[in-house]
């Protein structure tokens, strides 16, 4: 396996796909998967002639499971030493859920010197938390319900939250047992007390400074009836303060859309890409 080791010592599985002479796209994931929920973006920009990259964020996936430093800023740091240690410019940053606030966090902390282009996809910045200043955001008792559920059977609760999270509880919804299953599976490989830890990462970080340090194209494509992480307060927040983003919005779309409307994702991201 491909790794990296982290200046605080921790191993962070990575594959490398594609051409080593072409542009790279790095794929952050959402929580609590693996690099795995990118392979067929990988392959389908791999063919179209980039290199295309996706780690797992520490103690998920194959990734050391860490007691510690399981923090947004430190899923920055990581990202910055996967980007440093294969000596990656001109790079294309792909973040989902929370592999956009990864990526969102990276900018802020590290800058763009070596970024051509961002996406953010179902992401969860500016910040996902409701508070006074951000009352469109969820309350801190639909995060505790997260913890509580993974904590208490992670194995269950995994399972029984693919249905909103690919939108399968809705009218006509076609759900695929299989995609089930692959979440279940990449959600059971990562670490209990990291998954836990990136809970908090993921809803309490508030991502604004770090928009604003943003000066690259910027996609941000968010489904409509994303039931995990609701437009209101992410995407449509986002595009407010990248001023020169692209907003896209997937009618009636779910959280788990890159694998639901994959041909349309697909075609969409490259599309950005090229223009």
């Amino acid at each position: 396996m491909a790794t990296i080791t982290t200046t605080d010592g921790t191993h962070i599985f990575y594959k490398d796909w594609g051409s080593k002479d072409a542009q790279p796209i790095i794929f952050s994931h959402g929580w609590p998967l693996s690099a795995d929920v990118w392979d067929a973006q990988m392959v389908f920009f791999a063919n179209q002639g980039f290199r295309t990259i996706a780690h797992d964020r520490r103690s998920h996936g194959r990734s050391d499971q860490v007691w510690h430093n399981n923090t947004m800023d430190q899923y920055g740091d990581d990202l910055a030493e996967l980007i440093e240690q294969l000596d990656l410019h001109d790079v294309i940053l792909v973040g989902h859920s929370t592999g956009g606030g990864e990526v969102t966090r990276y900018v802020g902390r590290h800058g763009t010197g070596r970024v051509a282009k961002i996406a953010l996809i179902g992401a969860v910045p500016p910040l996902m938390l409701k508070t006074e200043a951000n009352p469109d955001g969820l309350p801190l008792d639909v995060f505790d319900g997260i913890r509580k559920g993974t904590n208490a059977n992670r194995s269950q609760f995994f399972k029984d939250l693919t249905i909103p999270f690919y939108g399968y509880n809705r009218e006509g919804a076609v759900i695929s047992e299989g995609i089930r299953e692959e979440f279940w599976r990449q959600g059971m490989m990562g670490g209990l007390k990291g998954q836990l830890d990136s809970i908090r990462a993921f809803s309490e970080s508030d991502f604004h400074q770090d928009l604003k340090a943003f000066d690259k194209p910027t996609l941000v494509l968010h489904g409509d009836d994303d039931q995990i992480v609701p437009i209101g307060a992410s995407a449509l927040s986002t595009v407010k303060i990248v001023k020169h983003a692209v907003l896209k919005v997937y009618e009636g779309g779910d959280h788990g859309l890159t694998q639901t409307h994959q041909d349309r994702f697909n075609a969409d991201l490259l599309d950005f890409i090229n223009a």
